[in-house]
């Protein structure tokens, strides 16, 4: 049997009711704090599901990335979108970046700090994670 929110418009009152789809729109629905049947149908959040193409061609949409570059915090909250949205594992380091990206750290500053960060494990010199 379905659930439908509602919310009183004498008290204010939110709750919930199971009405069979037969009895919907048929049955009077008063509040069960109050008593009145002055209530209206609340409509609950929905979600819609995206490949995950779509879901990282948003995230990387040339727009977004613009505003990115003099905005360390936004950049940190970008990065955490892309892995949540990836689902793969990164390097711990990538947490530890993110993290004082978020915290309003420049690029530049994280570099001085995490100089191991340039070094990967074949032993040569990668490009700086500014250069995304």
């Amino acid at each position: 049997m379905p659930v439908y929110d509602y919310r009183c418009l004498e008290c204010g009152n939110k709750f919930a009711l199971k009405i069979s789809y037969e009895e919907y729109g048929n049955k009077q629905v008063a509040c069960p704090k109050c008593a009145s049947t002055w209530v209206t149908r609340r409509i609950g959040r929905i979600r819609i599901g995206h490949s995950e193409e779509e879901r990282l061609s948003h995230i990387a949409d040339p727009a977004q990335m613009d505003a990115l570059e003099d905005d360390p915090v936004a950049l940190g909250g970008m990065l955490r979108k892309m892995k949540d949205q990836m689902g793969e594992e990164i390097a711990p380091e990538f947490d530890d970046v993110v993290d004082r990206l978020e915290k309003g750290q420049t690029p530049e500053q994280i570099e001085r700090e995490l100089p191991d960060l340039e070094d990967d494990s074949s032993g040569t010199e990668s490009e700086p994670f500014t250069d995304f």
